[in-house]
């Protein structure tokens, strides 16, 4: 049933931004009296799931799921049909429209994936608002375990105040994302400021772990379970362990020391039950454990007992729009870094790229309306951004050809475009299964 809704949204999300991107060729094309052949979800190597004619146009579902396409009468494109272009051009042609209506129909597609974007950014600060934690209340730091951020020079209870100088105000979502594109950190610790610098190969560090998360939020030790055979039987689920051996532990990281300092010992300890604070005593394994499972708390639960402040912000409709149009800008911004990141060879970022695979991984395997929308408008801006690479066969290659038309006032021979269609075919039928390889390649050795 998990697999089933991780499927379910992926394809859901692939679908829509597949339809919407290709109704951006469509459309402009329609208005300018343009022929579309074809308009299909997904590809229709040799046959099709479902197809149907509609006026001049063939509408239908390809069995392939690596995207979808529209077929434009008189382009050159991923059809190769070159027998129609070598026939007298036709006024319902895509090569006898002026540069200007071609530029358009190319620019349609990326064009409707940063709308999509803007518009799912906007109405999600209109039906969700923002829930934070505003990083000036993060009073003792941040939990810092990642032995890659330890080996920068970060420590736990480190207070993280800006990336790259521009501050931090929010602990969101997107936070260590924040972190992993900057270049230095500035953090406070023992009330003192200073600067740490991100390593070049940062994102190749961390994919050597499996925890990759640079910092989280600092959490109390909470009991989730008893195990079995466990010693220490006098403790309860929910209890809230709030100090060791005489030590306060307000947080778990700081009881987890003190059980690792006290291996085999039987030691005092106080614990929070049903709001009332109880004295008794613990007995440490030789492994520096008391045979719990650690119990995760809501962020309701965390405010109640006066750890965080979690904060809600609701926007009306028209507040909602500057939010989600920042918020977007922000994304797109962000993924150009990434991109930067990628095509650095010093970054080693390349090594992570992931085809389907990693795509559908990060689509979670319970159903949220808000996650589902979120990763949608993520993946409709990287849609966006890699279709407007100067790459033939992609829509930036073919904008790049018509830019040079409209300043030179030359048109590159249809031989000449052909040929580079092939290139950039070849160059995408190589990155598609470099990606993928990556995938395959970290499925097999486990990261």
């Amino acid at each position: 049933m998990d697999l089933f809704i991780k499927l379910s949204q992926f394809l859901l999300s692939l679908s829509l931004l597949i339809i919407l991107h290709e109704l951006g060729h469509f459309i402009p094309a329609k208005l300018f009296k343009t022929r579309v052949e074809k308009f299909y979800l997904f590809f229709d190597v040799k046959y099709s799931l479902l197809k149907k004619k509609i006026g001049e146009t063939e509408y239908g579902i390809g069995w392939l799921p690596l995207g979808g396409y529209v077929k434009i009468s008189g382009m050159i494109d991923e059809s190769m049909d070159k027998e129609q272009m070598a026939l007298p051009p036709q006024p319902w042609e895509f090569r006898s429209k002026p540069a200007y209506q071609r530029l358009i129909i190319m620019l349609g597609g990326v064009t409707v994936n940063f709308i999509l974007a803007f518009i799912i950014y906007i109405g999600m600060a209109f039906t969700y608002g923002d829930t934070y934690v505003a990083n000036a209340d993060f009073k003792d730091g941040m939990l810092i375990d990642n032995p890659v951020m330890l080996k920068a020079g970060f420590k736990t209870g480190d207070k993280i105040l800006a990336a790259d100088g521009v501050f931090i105000e929010k602990f969101d979502n997107d936070i260590n994302l924040k972190l992993i594109m900057a270049k230095s950190i500035l953090i406070e610790r023992d009330g003192k400021e200073q600067e740490i610098q991100i390593p070049i190969d940062l994102v190749d560090q961390l994919s050597k772990y499996e925890k990759g998360s640079l910092i989280s939020i600092r959490m109390p030790f909470a009991i989730g379970a008893i195990a079995d055979g466990s010693a220490n039987t006098n403790l309860e689920p929910k209890d809230l362990i709030v100090s060791l051996n005489g030590q306060e532990t307000k947080y778990f990281d700081q009881a987890k020391s003190i059980l690792q300092s006290n291996k085999g010992k039987t030691i005092a300890a106080t614990i929070l039950r049903n709001q009332k604070t109880q004295n008794i005593t613990l007995q440490v394994s030789k492994q520096g454990t008391i045979g719990v499972q650690v119990g995760g708390l809501s962020m309701d639960s965390l405010e109640k007992l006066g750890y965080y402040k979690v904060s809600k912000k609701e926007y009306p409709f028209l507040e909602a729009i500057p939010v989600g149009i920042t918020k977007g800008k922000d994304q797109l911004v962000g993924y150009g870094k990434q991109l930067k990141m990628i095509f650095n060879p010093e970054t080693k970022a390349y090594k992570q790229v992931g085809g389907f695979k990693a795509i559908f991984d990060i689509f979670p395997d319970t159903w949220s309306w808000e996650t589902f929308w979120r990763i949608t408008a993520l993946l409709s801006i990287m849609l966006g951004v890699m279709n407007l690479l100067p790459i033939p066969a992609l829509d930036g290659g073919h904008v790049m050809f018509l830019l040079y038309e409209m300043i030179s006032g030359k048109k590159p021979s249809d031989k000449f475009l052909e040929n580079a269609q092939m290139v950039g075919f070849v160059l995408l039928i190589t990155l598609l299964l470099f990606a993928n390889g990556n995938d395959i390649y970290k499925a097999v050795v486990g990261r």
